[in-house]
C-alpha cells in the first residue's frame, strides 16, 4: 500500500486561498503521487467553514504551537480575532490525515494554518518570520511529518525511506 500524503488543496490548483486564488505546484513528484493515489487533497480553512475570498489572517504572537496552547491569536486584517475558526481548521486537517492514514503532509508555507517553515509576522506588512501554522503544529504533535512546497525533494526522500 502506498504511503498517503495530506496536501493543501491550493497546491493542487483549487482556488481556495484567502484571495480566491490557487498556488498550483507543478511537480513531477506531485503528478506521480496523484496518479499513484497517494494524495489526500484538503483545505483546512474551507473545511472549517471559512469563505473564499476572505480577509487575510496572520498569527499575532509566536506561532501555531502558541495558538494551540492559548498563548497567541489569529486575527484578520481588520483586527477581528478568528482563532477558533483556525483551531477548528487544524483539528479537521488532523482528522482528514488520520482518517486516510497519512504519514506526511505537504502544506502551503506562509499560511497561518498550513505554514510549516515560515509565517507572516502578524503585522500585515508582508514580512515573514520562522514558524509553523496551527495545522502544521497540530499534525506534528500527532506524529505526521509536515513539508512545505519548497521541500518536495525532501518529502520524496522520506517517502523512499518509509517504503524501504
Amino acid at each position: 500500500m502506498n504511503t498517503k500524503i495530506l496536501v493543501s488543496a491550493c497546491l493542487m490548483g483549487h482556488a481556495v486561498r484567502y484571495n480566491a486564488s490557487s498556488k498550483t505546484l507543478l511537480s513531477e513528484s506531485l503528478t506521480r503521487w496523484r496518479d499513484e493515489g497517494r494524495l489526500v487533497v484538503h483545505c483546512p480553512e474551507l473545511a472549517a467553514g471559512l469563505t473564499t475570498p476572505r480577509l487575510p489572517a496572520e498569527i499575532v504572537g509566536f506561532d501555531g504551537d502558541a495558538v494551540l496552547d492559548g498563548n497567541a491569536a489569529i486575527v484578520e486584517s481588520d483586527g477581528r480575532d478568528v482563532t477558533p475558526h483556525y483551531q477548528l481548521a487544524a483539528w479537521l486537517a488532523l482528522d482528514a490525515a488520520r482518517s486516510a492514514g497519512c504519514r506526511f503532509a505537504l502544506l502551503t508555507d506562509g499560511s497561518p494554518t498550513c505554514g510549516s517553515e515560515t509565517l507572516y509576522n502578524g503585522q500585515f506588512i508582508g514580512q515573514r518570520k520562522p514558524g509553523s501554522g496551527v495545522a502544521s503544529a497540530l499534525l506534528r504533535r500527532h506524529g505526521i511529518e509536515v513539508f512545505s512546497e519548497a521541500q518536495i525533494d525532501l518529502l520524496q526522500a522520506r517517502l523512499n525511506e518509509e517504503e524501504q
